[in-house]
């Protein structure tokens, strides 16, 4: 055949195909992307003529010399191009040839075999494959080899691992091949066995999957404890035996991280480990001395120089740093039998530490964000001294959320009256809290004008909206809405008033069982649609029990209306043991209050309808004077009756009959109110010296510890609260 024909395909000069042409394809069988690349004695050893071909060298190549094969003509001599092409695979390929005959003898090894193994040729070939390479952990086994010999099924790409005599310090990856070769009949001939060196590309795929297992793995909670515990145990034993992870005294108190220092260390603490580090292990929590990963630390992954107590130990120390601050540092060991540490290994710690670093720094994070959340959610001490002889109250916060800004307040107010108030800000973390502590304390405020519930919410969305404006202008800050609660208990009557803006848990069960798990609608949102609010007014007997919480019972729950009823359809029990039975069944971050309704005993209330008279002054303040006498009250009677008579007086000269005259004994503090039916508000004016009137507010507001208005339906109310005199 004419030697300017294009040749079948093209090998280099290790034996390895270049090109495959089409005519290859169809005569072997294997497609271009299956030949190319790989040894022309595994594409061959699947052929039954194996004479019929003959080589020839081509022009060079950029990478070496190029070797083409053609098929041979009739007459044409082929059998030295035959030992050519085998002399060319057999000194001049990169991979490790073995060839065995049936019996399993080795019949010729090429030079990088030998290389590979280490073993003399004269002491391998003549000899069985099982007893040349016993002492050297054979590739492949006996019975592989016999079972390609016999089916022809080749064996391709198992990986073996070994300790070469020519580098018995390292562990090396061989990628091991075998297939039968046989005569132009079909009759086998023997086996080819292949092996390649791996090592390099073994190594790098295995720190490869470290570096994902370290990012999958680390980081998964926002502790620096937990990252460090991590961290020691993503990478042993598969990179080292034993590690070391210390973090600053600042990171593990939740404090800002140091500049890393030119000269010396900050204080490092234990916070993980595990193995046995060389020079001792310590205990957790316990401190390190500063010598220990090396003076001055190390800016980047480095080797420290072994110890003289312990030379055969080698350590890498790579510091815990992010933008120039350090966390802390960890140090790996490996035990004398292992393969020391190389270059490689401080690029794969340098990966592995810079995200841990960035771990810690988001932990770090969320936990001064938990510190400063948890500071302003600051659940108020129940106002038990203030509140109980109006309510029973338990409360509950169920943690464990995402920092929902939730919030609950038991605030007394004038009159033995009492404001149950719990809410939630829709959008969580830090940004919420804050914005409920905002809203907690525009409640507070609020309160102090004597608003219906209705109305209060109205003028707590007007704040919300206000809020929103200010946040939207925050990159990144979301305008808030918020849902909320706000009930107002009067003992005297036992009147209840609701009102509500948005979902959330509301019931009320009343002594003998009955449960009203809706007492009134849902209204919108804080910072939403906005008013009306949804309100009610209902008169309960003692001993009924409200039940609100900042959301819904738990979805997961099954049945949360059915098992909402259960926990509360037992009016006998405490609301300490309601309020367990409650909690279960709301989600994380809710809260919650239980509270048992009270009326104030007759004994601590007086009353009197005072007619539209001046003249029925004095006598309303000798019934006041008999009845503080009776109570043996600690309050100055002279202050008593002289806000007693102001407040009358202005009511029977600028209000309407009818007027009631009531007395509130409470704990710390009498209350006084006069009750008419004018709707004109009440004017605190600031008199002259020539003025012969207009000072009846001024001295109730001088004399009294607070005064104040509040509407109803019909009629208005002036209070006034007269603290106990401790000096009676």
């Amino acid at each position: 055949m004419p030697r300017s024909q294009a040749p079948l395909f093209v090998m280099d000069g290790r034996g390895l195909v270049l090109r495959w042409s089409a005519s290859a394809a169809g005569l072997f069988g294997y497609p271009a992307q299956d030949a190319v690349g790989r040894p022309a004695m595994e594409v061959l050893s699947g052929t039954s003529s194996l004479g019929s071909w003959r080589v020839g060298p081509l022009s060079s190549g950029s990478d070496g010399p190029e070797w083409g094969v053609w098929t041979t003509g009739p007459g044409e001599d082929s059998g030295g191009l035959d030992e050519a092409v085998l002399d060319a695979v057999f000194t001049q390929s990169s991979v490790g040839l073995h060839v065995l005959d049936p019996d399993l003898r080795v019949l010729r090894v090429n030079s990088v075999a030998v290389g590979m193994r280490g073993v003399p040729e004269e002491r391998i070939l003549g000899r069985p494959v099982t007893e040349a390479y016993a002492p050297y952990s054979p590739d492949i086994t006996e019975s592989t080899l016999r079972d390609v010999l016999a089916t022809g099924r080749p064996h391709r790409g198992v990986l073996v691992r070994g300790r070469p005599p020519t580098d018995p310090h390292r562990q090396h990856v061989f990628s091991t091949s075998a297939y039968r070769i046989q005569d132009r009949s079909g009759r086998p001939l023997g086996v080819v066995a292949t092996a390649v060196d791996v090592t390099e590309r073994e190594g790098a795929q295995a720190r490869l999957r470290l570096l994902h297992a370290a990012h999958e793995s680390i980081g998964r909670s926002l502790d620096v404890l937990r990252t460090a515990r991590e961290l020691v145990d993503v990478t042993v034993p598969t990179f080292a035996g034993s590690v070391l992870v210390a973090l600053t005294d600042a990171v593990l108190r939740g404090e800002d991280p140091e500049l890393l220092p030119k000269e010396g260390l900050p204080l490092l603490r234990c916070a993980a480990t595990a193995g046995q580090y060389a020079g001792g292990t310590p205990k957790v929590g316990s401190v390190l001395l500063p010598g220990l990963f090396g003076d001055p630390l190390p800016e980047e992954p480095a080797l420290l120089p072994p110890e003289p107590a312990h030379p055969d130990h080698g350590t890498l120390v790579a510091p815990l740093t992010v933008r120039g601050q350090i966390f802390g540092v960890v140090a790996f060991q490996r035990p004398s039998a292992a393969e020391p540490f190389e270059y490689d290994d401080l690029a794969l710690a340098d990966g592995i530490a810079a995200h841990t670093a960035t771990c810690l720094e988001n932990a770090l994070r969320f936990t001064r964000e938990h510190i400063v959340m948890t500071a302003l959610q600051g659940w108020p001490l129940r106002q038990a001294k203030a509140t109980q002889s109006a309510l029973e109250v338990a409360q509950r916060h169920r943690p464990g959320g995402t920092g929902a800004g939730s919030w609950f307040d038991v605030i007394p107010l004038p009159g033995a009256r009492v404001a149950l108030v719990v809410g939630q800000v829709e959008q969580p973390g830090i940004s919420a809290v804050a914005t409920m502590s905002q809203l907690r304390t525009a409640v507070h405020s609020l309160t102090t004008l004597d608003l219906d519930p209705h109305e209060l919410l109205a003028r707590l969305h007007t704040t919300t909206l206000r809020l929103a404006q200010e946040q939207g202008k925050v990159p990144g800050v979301e305008e808030p809405t918020a849902r909320c609660t706000f009930v107002v208990h009067d003992p005297v009557t036992g009147r209840i008033d609701i009102a509500r803006a948005g979902s959330s848990l509301l019931g009320v069960v009343r002594p003998d069982g009955t449960i009203d798990p809706a007492p009134v609608a849902v209204g919108p949102l804080l910072g939403a649609d906005g008013p009306p609010f949804a309100c009610a007014e209902l008169t309960l007997p003692a001993g009924s029990t409200l039940c609100l919480a900042s959301d819904d019972a738990a979805p997961e729950s099954g049945r949360p209306t059915e098992l909402l009823a259960e926990a509360l359809a037992h009016p006998e029990r405490s609301p300490e043991r309601m309020a367990d039975d409650v909690e279960r069944l709301l989600p994380p971050d809710a809260v919650l209050l239980v509270a048992r309704t009270r009326r104030l005993p007759e004994s601590e209330l007086a009353q009197w309808d005072v007619p539209a008279d001046a003249s029925a002054v004095g006598r309303a303040r000798r019934d006041v004077d008999r009845r503080l006498k009776e109570w043996r009250t600690r309050v100055d009677p002279f202050v008593v009756e002289l806000v007693v008579s102001e407040l009358l007086t202005n009511a029977i000269r600028y209000g309407s009959a009818p007027i009631t005259l009531r007395l509130i004994r409470g704990e710390h503090a009498l209350t006084c109110e006069v009750t008419d039916s004018a709707l004109t508000a009440p004017n605190l004016r600031h008199a002259k010296a020539s003025d012969e009137g207009g000072r009846g507010l001024h001295i109730c507001a001088s004399l009294t510890e607070s005064w104040g208005v509040r509407y109803s339906a019909g009629d208005k109310t002036v209070w006034a609260e007269i603290a106990e005199d401790t000096t009676l």
